[in-house]
């Protein structure tokens, strides 16, 4: 028997489980880690954080899965977008990573559409300049801290420095580069032109892969503190939403899945490049070889019901703590008494600006419609309902992009939430299935792994095999009428306020 490793590094926390090559998951463990807001609108954290997150939690299921090591083929690593980690000569890092949810790069963004060509820009990268993609970061750092960039030697994303620090090989692949802004997405390589009009060099970038292919093995160094063979290969990996797709199957035309994790995605597979030309939505490679992904992706899902429990739940929270229950099963049983629409109170969930549909650093959220008639319960659930809402967005723009999806499957944290299931069945006006496994990402860069390692013969053939579907929720036909009157208004709220949000931010 043969084993695979799914290494997930997370906003929150790494996750690291090892499955058997039937897809079952044998040992698995978390680990967290902060993250930092020096300024308003800024997102930062540490890659040692994510380097010592990785050690122990590797570490610990190879320990208490009690596997030979050598038995282990292959591991794969997914992760957060977007996040710019810079290394000197020697390998150590020179600050903390500004990571994807940070919005700082608004000028950056209009130097690179100035430099590259709005019209081009998205002919080659697939999208335009966006304050979370790593190249405006890159650019600041170079504009703000220029006795850094001097220094810099290697710049990796997230994912791509664990890879790093395991192996000592400067790698990357097609679907987490595509969000840097850096690659020629149609043709799956590191773009000359836009490095030479941004004045980048090329040398400071890693070798691209694609996702199953593998990129080096465990190094000497590494086996010591993680207990890994120097045997086990390492593959490509992926983007967290490219790995859930695997994770879940989504690796076919007429597949889509919706995830709810710290930011909220939804995402079609297309075997044939479609690309917005107004930018609203991201193209990206895939993580099947020649392959893309769209997708549309709001900054605060998941984080805007953290913000709801930690800003107005201490009672809920104490009283889940000595019930020994997930506070979010409380706020669920709370939201649930008050009615759809949330007695006339709808939710912006712009927390840290936005992405799609607006593209825009300045928005922020709120509640409107909100009086003293509103109770606990109505806020939570608003702020569920607006989630959702954002959601919906993004699939009305792929609708209208012909990238229409057949099913819609359901994975992240706020999957877990069978009220927040329903909630969503009836927004979408579709039925949502959820996936059993609910390790969608570590899963996903399995599978990749075991494809690399010719465990599996593809990609396409691994999921069929070991990806199985859960619960179906279908929407209720009062709920759907209902919320496509409240989506309406949402939808009107955004260029009402535009303007305001921009004056926020200039006092």
């Amino acid at each position: 028997m043969k084993y695979l490793l799914g290494i997930d590094l997370g906003t929150s926390g790494t996750r690291s489980v090892l499955f058997d090559q039937s897809g079952k998951v044998v040992a698995a463990k978390s680990a967290e880690y902060p993250l930092y807001h020096p300024h308003n609108g800024w997102a930062e954290q540490d890659p040692e954080d994510w380097w010592q997150a990785a050690i122990s939690t590797i570490s610990f299921v190879v320990r208490e899965s009690g596997v030979d090591p050598r038995d282990i083929a292959a591991l794969g690593i997914s992760g957060q977008m977007h996040g710019l980690v810079m290394l000197d000569e020697q390998g150590e890092v020179l600050r903390p990573s500004i990571i994807w949810a940070d919005q700082r790069t608004g000028e950056e963004c209009d130097d690179i559409t100035c430099a590259v060509g709005a019209k081009r820009l998205i002919e080659i990268t697939a999208n335009p300049a966006l304050t979370g993609f790593t190249a405006s970061k890159i650019m600041w750092v170079k504009k703000h801290q220029p006795e850094i960039y001097d220094r810099c030697h290697h710049i990796l994303l997230p994912k791509d420095y664990l890879r790093y620090k395991l192996s000592g090989d400067f790698a990357t692949e097609v679907s987490d580069a595509s969000g840097m802004q850096l690659l020629d997405v149609p043709k799956r390589q590191w773009s000359q032109e836009v490095l030479d009009k941004l004045g980048i060099d090329k040398d400071l970038l890693a070798k691209v892969y694609e996702s199953p292919e593998v990129t080096g093995h465990v190094s000497a160094e590494a086996t010591k503190l993680t207990g890994l063979s120097m045997d086990t290969l390492i593959v490509g990996g992926a983007g967290d939403n490219a790995a859930a797709a695997v994770g879940t199957g989504t690796v076919v035309d007429g597949r889509a899945f919706t995830t709810i994790g710290t930011s909220g995605v939804v995402f079609a597979h297309t075997s044939k490049l479609a690309i917005d030309p107004k930018g609203r939505v991201h193209t990206f490679c895939c993580a099947v070889p020649g392959a893309w992904h769209v997708m549309g992706v709001m900054q605060s899902a998941g984080l805007s019901k953290r913000w709801i429990r930690d800003t107005c739940c201490e009672k809920e929270v104490a009283l889940a703590e000595r019930m020994d229950e997930d506070p979010y099963v409380l706020l669920d049983k709370l939201a649930e008494g008050s009615p759809v629409g949330a007695n006339r109170l709808l939710f912006l969930p712009y927390l840290m600006g936005e992405r799609t549909p607006h593209l825009d650093p300045d928005c922020r959220g709120g509640f409107f419609g909100l009086s003293a008639m509103h109770e606990k319960p109505d806020l939570i659930r608003a702020v569920m309902e607006g989630v959702s809402f954002g959601l919906k967005d993004s699939l009305d723009i792929l609708d209208g992009m012909g990238v229409t999806p057949d099913n819609m499957l359901l994975t992240g944290g706020g999957a877990k939430s069978a009220f927040w299931r329903q909630v969503l069945a009836d927004v979408f006006a579709c039925p949502v299935q959820t996936i059993k496994s609910s390790e969608g990402p570590a899963l996903g860069v399995a599978i990749l792994a075991g494809v690399g390692a010719g465990i599996y013969d593809s990609v396409e053939a691994a999921c069929e095999q070991l990806v199985e579907l859960g619960d179906t929720f279908n929407p209720d036909e009062e709920n759907v009428k209902t919320y496509a009157r409240y989506h309406v208004l949402f939808q009107q709220l955004y260029p009402a306020l535009k303007e305001s949000w921009v004056a926020l931010s200039r006092l």
